[in-house]
């Protein structure tokens, strides 16, 4: 009732409508957050927290949270971030990269590669690593790749997709074809939220819309999207192109579920569901050698 709407307002309303509406709210954050500890970065590091497991283990996932790259942090994705580190288990680290408008392209993007190379730099292996990420931080996942692969870069073990936001023009048949049908957002909202992160010129630029990139020599891909999203297409003409280059890829298209459905972990056993199937993917992707956390 408060989210689904077609006019977030202005270049400054949006952004401060977004960060009051969207993420877990305090509460969830809490109650998720169980059997794993919570340690924020110092100040010299990327800005962020480890969602660090009982168990000590070498696997570690770099999260990007969504947030239409205008809104959220590391702490209101925790119900994702504390289940996968429970599940896989994993040393989860959440980026808290920079936002726009305040700080459009390329500051997310040059946040998240500071940040795996900061990873890779602790001695953690890239077949160790998975990436992971949902709606806008699902897009920043795969315009990551296509920049670790252009600067000749060793590319992680795998990335898992929560519903991405992988092009950014809005150009999929979805965008319209689901208007009305998902629960969450409207076909007014991609270009706006879009607006706010990168000037149109660049929104075809595959470093803001991954979609359009190079997608061949990627990592496996692991990808969930709900069957009523308007970023249906984002999802499934990704997976179709990965494929078509003779990559990896599994795409799971749920039914009745809304954008970002395993923030609800605990509430709606679809959620559970998928972060369990996530949770095995990078399992069966990563390297499983114990070691100190």
């Amino acid at each position: 009732m408060v989210v689904r709407r077609r006019d977030w307002g202005s270049s400054e309303a949006l952004p401060r409508r977004a960060r009051f509406f969207f993420g877990a709210p305090r509460p969830h954050q809490w109650l998720r957050s169980f059997q794993v500890e919570i340690r924020r970065t110092r100040p010299e590091d990327p800005p962020g927290e480890w969602v660090i497991p009982r168990e000590a283990v070498r696997r570690t996932i770099l999260y990007c949270h969504g947030g239409g790259y205008v809104a959220c942090s590391a702490a209101t994705h925790r119900p994702i971030t504390a289940a996968l580190a429970r599940l896989a288990p994993a040393r989860v680290f959440s980026s808290d990269y920079r936002l726009a408008p305040a700080c459009p392209y390329p500051a997310a993007l040059d946040d998240a590669e500071r940040t795996y190379l900061w990873l890779l730099s602790l001695g953690t292996m890239p077949e160790d690593i998975a990436l992971a990420g949902d709606s806008a931080g699902g897009g920043l996942v795969v315009a990551l790749l296509h920049r670790l692969k252009d600067h000749g870069l060793e590319v992680p073990a795998c990335a898992v997709l929560f519903s991405p936001w992988t092009d950014v023009s809005g150009s999929g048949e979805s965008v319209k074809g689901n208007d009305g049908r998902d629960p969450v957002f409207r076909t007014e909202n991609i270009q706006a939220f879009a607006a706010c992160y990168a000037p149109q010129s660049e929104w075809t630029n595959p470093y803001v819309s991954p979609l359009f990139g190079d997608l061949a020599n990627l990592p496996p891909l692991h990808i969930q999207v709900g069957a009523d999203e308007v970023l249906l297409d984002d999802a499934t003409l990704l997976h179709d192109g990965v494929v078509a280059a003779g990559g990896s890829s599994e795409l799971l298209i749920a039914d009745g579920v809304f954008h970002g459905w395993q923030m609800l972990d605990g509430i709606v056993p679809e959620a559970r569901e998928a972060l369990d199937q996530a949770s095995r993917f990078i399992v069966a992707r990563t390297q499983r050698r114990r070691g100190p956390s």
